[in-house]
């Protein structure tokens, strides 16, 4: 299990690794849920602009459903970050914390609001993985083989069947596609990507391991759009 863990790319292992302490210091009762919850009169009057942070990695208290975010991020997370984003690990923060920014910004719009925004983003994660592995199959728990570009689909739709909430589903699918469009879709069409990595990323944050990248990464320079052209060059 330690050689497992070990072996994660840095930003997926560090990602999982805080929803779970998050979670842990919740279920020892070290803070209450409410504290973590995103929400903006408490924000913007009594400036408790933790929430900002906290909400993004809170999965909720430990359950059948918190174990299944954990595995898509062991899956998809890893996944992602070791295919399309290999040796892009700058890339890979970035567009986390892009999806994190689409999140908070949605969830001022009162009918998008969420107060816990980790299941969202790790959702946004599920659904890029789908666009960059639309082939791939994917058995949802043992009901139903589809192909991966579907799976966000299917699992908004057992939402609705079991009568579970699906903002929180629906707001990773936005924040995802979003992400997604501007990054190839738009630039395939003949657009301009206007999410270049900023080079503060690259350079300012964890700097030892984009060191490593510097070579493939042409520091402050790449693109994210070629996430997908590159794995279609590694899948061709």
């Amino acid at each position: 299990m330690l050689l497992y863990y070990k072996s994660l790319p840095p930003i997926s292992k560090a990602y999982g690794t805080l929803c779970l302490l998050t979670t842990v210091g919740y279920q020892l009762g070290l803070y209450d849920k409410l504290d973590l919850a995103l929400y903006y009169p408490y924000v913007f009057h009594r400036f408790q602009v933790w929430r900002l942070i906290t909400t993004l990695f809170f999965l909720g208290g430990f359950s059948i459903n918190f174990g299944i975010r954990l595995l898509m991020i062991a899956r998809y997370g890893v996944q992602l970050e070791k295919g399309p984003f290999d040796r892009r690990t700058a890339d890979f923060l970035w567009m986390m914390i892009f999806g994190a920014l689409t999140l908070l910004v949605l969830s001022i719009i009162p009918i998008f609001q969420s107060f816990y925004l980790g299941i969202s983003l790790v959702f946004m994660l599920v659904y890029v993985w789908s666009r960059e592995f639309p082939s791939a199959n994917i058995n949802i728990y043992g009901l139903v083989t589809l192909k991966a570009f579907y799976l966000p689909w299917a699992m908004l739709a057992l939402d609705v069947l079991f009568g579970s909430p699906i903002m929180q589903d629906l707001l990773g699918i936005i924040a995802g596609h979003l992400y997604y469009f501007l990054t190839v879709l738009h630039p395939l069409a003949g657009g301009k990507n206007i999410l270049k990595t900023p080079t503060g990323v690259k350079v300012r944050i964890w700097p030892a391991v984009f060191a490593d990248n510097a070579g493939n990464d042409q520091l402050g320079t790449v693109l994210i759009s070629p996430c997908y052209s590159s794995w279609k060059r590694k899948g061709s």
